[in-house]
């Protein structure tokens, strides 16, 4: 029972509060709903390439001769890494580095994805909240050349009216910020890997090509 009240409190002033920030408030809160749909998809998303990649035994393979069982392991695998590797198996005949190159452009775009969504919402956020604090102003010295300065509440409405909307912007933009740094630094890190591993392996099917 006392859960019940004090969950009905907080939705009470919850709402008090997006109430308070004025009209902004509404693509404000529904630009933190889309980061945070965002957010969890992409830690779901590296949370599984946190799986084995086998690379480094694919490669192992194509250094003993045995490519067509590094080929069978690299299907088996959906990893970014691995399917750039078998790209260059695939092609290994024509232009392994070329069909490496293509298909690390598709992996990146893959491992990109949504990312300028969260980048826009961090540009998005706090102009929302400048807007919010704008128009709260105008409402408030609206206020007050309609009626003076003899009731300083009804400004005061205004003010607070401005200062939710822009706080709410600046939290937004930085509970965005922190994941799409750690989102762009995973990005990065396995672009180093797949250019690392894809040289190895051009450079394991030339020995063998010479």
């Amino acid at each position: 029972m006392m859960l019940t009240s004090a969950q009905a409190f907080l939705q009470t002033s919850f709402l008090a509060v997006l109430a308070k920030g004025g009209p902004v408030m509404v693509p404000l809160l529904a630009a933190s709903v889309v980061s945070l749909t965002v957010i969890i998809e992409r830690c779901c998303f590296w949370r599984r390439l946190h799986t084995r990649e086998n690379a480094t035994l694919i490669l192992q393979y194509v250094a003993a001769g045995d490519v067509e069982q590094a080929q069978k392991l690299a299907h088996a695998s959906h990893h970014p890494v691995v399917r750039v590797l078998l790209a260059g198996l695939e092609y290994r005949q024509l232009s392994p580095g070329t069909a490496m190159a293509a298909a690390a452009q598709a992996e990146l775009r893959r491992v990109k994805a949504s990312l300028p969504i969260l980048d826009t919402i961090i540009t998005l956020a706090p102009l929302l909240g400048l807007l919010g604090t704008i128009t709260g102003m105008i409402s408030a010295f609206g206020i007050v050349s309609d009626t003076g300065l003899g009731q300083p509440t009804a400004m005061t409405g205004g003010v607070a009216e401005a200062l939710i909307a822009t706080a709410t912007g600046l939290l937004i933009a930085i509970m965005t910020l922190l994941p799409y740094n750690y989102f762009r630094t995973k990005v990065e890190q396995l672009t180093e890997r797949m250019e690392e591993q894809a040289t190895r392996l051009e450079l394991f099917l030339c020995q063998r090509g010479a």
